[in-house]
C-alpha cells in the first residue's frame, strides 16, 4: 500500500485531503502544518509521495520541496496551490515537484495526478 504525507497549514484542509486519499486505498502515515514539519516527517517516514501546499508558516511549500528533493532524489511531490498563484506553481516544478492540484480539490483530478506520479 502506498503511504502519503499531508502537508498543509489549514487543518481541515488536511482532512480533506486525507479523506479523499484513503477512499482512493492509500494509507496516511504522516501530516504536517508546515515545511520545516513537512520536511522532518518526510526524513521519519520516507513516503511514496507528499501533497504540498505552498503558502505556509515556517516554510513554505517551495523551500520544503528543495529540501525534501536534496534528502531523496526520486521524492514525489504532488504540489497543492490556490487558484491564481500560477507563478508559484512554476517554481513549485522547478524545484521538483512532479504535479500540481488546485484547491478546492477535484477528486477525479487529485486521482489523475497520483496515478500519473506514482505508476
Amino acid at each position: 500500500m502506498k503511504k502519503i504525507l499531508v502537508v498543509d497549514d489549514a487543518a481541515f484542509m488536511r482532512l480533506n485531503l486525507k479523506n479523499i486519499i484513503e477512499d482512493m486505498g492509500f494509507k496516511i502515515v504522516a501530516e504536517a502544518e508546515n515545511g520545516k514539519e513537512g520536511v522532518e516527517k518526510y526524513k521519519e517516514h520516507q513516503p511514496d509521495l507528499v501533497t504540498m501546499d505552498i503558502t505556509m508558516p515556517e516554510m513554505d511549500g517551495i523551500s520544503a520541496t528543495k529540501e525534501i528533493k536534496n534528502f531523496d532524489d526520486n521524492a514525489k511531490v504532488l504540489v497543492c496551490s490556490a487558484m491564481g498563484q500560477q507563478s508559484l506553481v512554476i517554481e513549485a516544478i522547478e524545484a521538483g515537484a512532479k504535479d500540481f492540484i488546485v484547491k478546492p480539490f477535484e477528486r477525479t483530478r487529485i486521482r489523475e495526478a497520483m496515478d500519473k506520479i506514482l505508476n
